[in-house]
């Protein structure tokens, strides 16, 4: 069984807004670091934000356009992309870690995560 899923990607004109989701199953998402992620075709995956039980970090690019928020009753992680751009096209990815801070999230390697998401595509396009 997959742990995480993400949804909510999809096709948004320039300017336009999404909102992503993170469902996770068989773990409290309050008692882990989430961290969202994107890949764009042919470059690095990208650290986005953070939240955990006490921190919500955002990397400085996305800083005031992207919002991390969860839902502890829903066990789901959002992340509201707002004024969006060409440039955020993207596969979008969650990944959870247990207990861990979100400081310094950004340099973690892929196996430090515990779980990871399947992703959802992001297309910003006229």
């Amino acid at each position: 069984q997959q742990q995480l899923v993400e949804s909510g990607g999809g096709l948004v004109q320039p300017g336009g807004s999404l909102n992503l989701s993170c469902l996770a199953s068989e773990f409290a998402v309050n008692f882990y670091a989430i961290g969202w992620f994107r890949q764009a075709p042919g470059k690095e995956r990208e650290a986005l934000a953070c939240i955990s039980a006490t921190q919500t970090t955002y990397v400085g690019s996305v800083q005031g356009r992207f919002t991390v928020s969860r839902d502890n009753f829903q066990n789901t992680v959002y992340l509201l992309l707002n004024r969006l751009k060409p440039e955020d096209t993207a596969v979008y990815y969650c990944a959870a870690d247990p207990w861990a801070p979100c400081s310094g999230f950004e340099y973690k390697g892929v196996s430090e995560w515990d779980y990871w998401g399947q992703g959802t595509a992001v297309t910003v396009s006229s």
